[in-house]
């Protein structure tokens, strides 16, 4: 049965970041350059077609904590803070639907409207983000719902949190949460849903930030959280970009 799990996970993935056909169907990305499966392993470029563009690593890892919170029963939901396409959201999905959870819910947050204007104001170090110019990350609400009922998991266990995160974190209604996973890019973005969030996860639940490398910004943001609350739990490397950390105390 575990192989089985493994078979139907790996296809998953694979379906996901669009490396199965994509060397017949795919010859360029949204960014103009020809298709390079190294590349869109390592989640470093934009897919015209994927439903997710953080590549097999940074899956690899959200099926490790997700599968670490459900051994160990730590308490909580599931929650991605910026989808694009939904990918890491129905990756989430499917993991609970094989394990058979029904006890927990898988949240996907977003403004399905792309990045937020800078707010210079408050968070100065956005001041150089252009990522709210780029209409390939606006991906409606209507077309992940879609994109979800393409794997047949789109049902009662999948929330969506809809609105810009400044707006939606301060009273989303999550009790608990198990596994946290931040990709908003931007210093606001990230700042707003630890502000907000990370008080509700669960002893053992794990935080993920997809663009800790990638973007200085958001980099800053998370280690001016965890200072600020005197976090001290060890940051590990994922890939190139992405970093997580269990939550010890």
């Amino acid at each position: 049965m575990q192989q089985v799990k493994e078979l139907y996970f790996d296809l998953m993935k694979k379906c996901l970041t669009d490396l199965i056909y994509a060397d017949v169907r795919e010859k360029f990305n949204l960014q103009g350059d020809n298709f390079d499966e190294s590349k869109r392993n390592e989640g470093r470029d934009w897919p015209v077609n994927a439903h997710t563009m953080i590549g097999m690593k940074r899956l690899d890892n959200l099926q490790f904590c997700i599968e670490d919170v459900i051994a160990k029963n730590v308490t909580g939901d599931l929650i991605e803070t910026g989808v694009w396409r939904g990918g890491a959201t129905i990756f989430m999905r499917a993991i609970l639907k094989v394990y058979d959870v029904t006890d927990r819910c898988v949240w996907v947050a977003d403004s399905f409207a792309g990045l937020p204007s800078p707010n210079t104001e408050k968070f100065p170090i956005d001041f150089d983000s252009n990522l709210h110019e780029f209409s390939e990350l606006a991906i409606s609400l209507e077309k992940v719902k879609e994109n979800f009922a393409r794997y047949n998991l789109l049902d009662e266990q999948v929330k969506f949190l809809q609105g810009w995160f400044r707006d939606t974190m301060p009273n989303a209604p999550i009790k608990e949460i198990a596994v946290l996973r931040l990709d908003g890019d931007m210093y606001e973005s990230t700042w707003d849903v630890l502000e907000h969030l990370y008080p509700k996860l669960s002893k053992g639940g794990y935080v993920i930030i997809d663009d800790y490398g990638a973007i200085p910004a958001c980099g800053q943001a998370v280690r001016d959280y965890r200072e600020a609350h005197n976090i001290t739990d060890e940051i590990h490397t994922i890939d190139w970009t992405g970093v997580y950390w269990q939550v010890r105390s």
